[in-house]
């Protein structure tokens, strides 16, 4: 049971300065076994680029969902990267929330995505006391586009997933 939070939307609502160019599409090399998911363009913002890979169990039961935003951003405009990330990182707080979870996040701290000075921030998803979920958030800013990396999923898989992760992450060409 993965709930990818609508975090990743949140980075559109703040990036105040959208433009309206499409965003060229990253290369990620997605790990063996991951399926890669169409994700239909959304009409009313044709300027975000959006990439997902899903790793199943035996029974086919997504257990770990990654995935890479790319919304472009206005020349000349400031990205408060660290405010950017903060609100992703309550988003997804509340959301679980919600759902009947508690939730710790990391201080968010410095990173790197692909050759990218970045911010990052990961939380853990407990139910009942009991770790169920983590998820990471990774984000930065390159000139006209601001990038975030999040992948998720059910603690065992997401401690077992970490090196494909972290190869797929490396293997970024933003």
């Amino acid at each position: 049971m993965i709930r990818f939070c609508k975090s990743l939307f949140v980075l559109m609502g703040l990036l105040s300065g959208i433009t309206c160019a499409h965003a060229e599409t990253p290369i990620v090399t997605w790990p063996d076994g991951w399926e890669v998911e169409a994700i239909p363009q959304d009409d009313a913002k044709p300027q975000v680029s959006r990439q997902r890979a899903v790793k199943s169990d035996q029974g086919g039961t997504p257990v770990m969902v990654m995935e890479l935003t790319v919304t472009p951003v206005e020349s000349g405009h400031q990205v408060n990267l660290q405010g950017v990330l903060l609100e992703m990182r309550k988003s997804v707080q509340k959301d679980f929330f919600q759902g009947g979870y508690q939730s710790v996040c990391n201080k968010i701290h410095p990173a790197t995505l692909s050759r990218l000075s970045a911010l990052e921030t990961t939380c853990t998803i407990t139910q009942n006391g009991r770790h169920v979920l983590s998820q990471t958030l990774v984000a930065a800013v390159d000139g006209d586009k601001a990038y975030v990396f999040s992948y998720a999923g059910q603690a065992e898989a997401y401690k077992a997933s970490l090196d494909e992760i972290e190869v797929a992450r490396n293997s970024l060409k933003l």
